[in-house]
This record gives structure tokens, C-alpha cells and sequence, in this order.
């Protein structure tokens, strides 16, 4: 079991990357990879298959949605 973990971890990393940048400024990196984590999570959850790009929309899609619940807050 750890060996597609490490596989996952290594395919996703580029997702993390893209969308650490992206939100850099708006989440902190903990953020972003626990958000890639789960979005990995619920694709595999729902689809049976987690294809990085469909992560990353996932992934981006709740950090749109923590930045604008955090914005709401301030």
C-alpha cells in the first residue's frame, strides 16, 4: 500500500506545485496540499480514479472557495 501513496504523492506533486503557486499569497502550502490530498480522496472516492488534472480542478475549486469564504470573514 505505501508504494501507491508514494506513486500518488510523486504524480500529484506537479499539481501542488502549479496550484502553490497560484494561491501563494492567498493560502498557505499546507493548505494547497491538504486540499490536492482530499481532492485525490474524493476522485477516488467517486470516480474510482484520481487523473491529476481532474485533482487539480477539484483541488482549485476548494481553494477558490476557502479564499472567498476567508474574504467574507475579514
Amino acid at each position: 500500500m505505501p508504494e501507491q501513496t508514494d506513486t500518488a504523492d510523486r504524480e500529484l506533486a506537479p499539481v501542488a506545485d502549479r496550484l502553490g503557486a497560484e494561491f501563494s499569497g492567498v493560502h498557505e502550502r499546507s493548505t494547497v496540499d491538504r486540499c490536492v490530498g482530499a481532492a485525490r480522496q474524493g476522485a477516488l472516492d467517486v470516480t474510482g480514479r484520481a487523473a491529476p488534472d481532474l485533482v487539480e480542478r477539484i483541488a482549485r475549486q476548494h481553494l477558490q472557495v476557502l479564499a472567498l469564504a476567508f474574504a467574507e470573514r475579514a
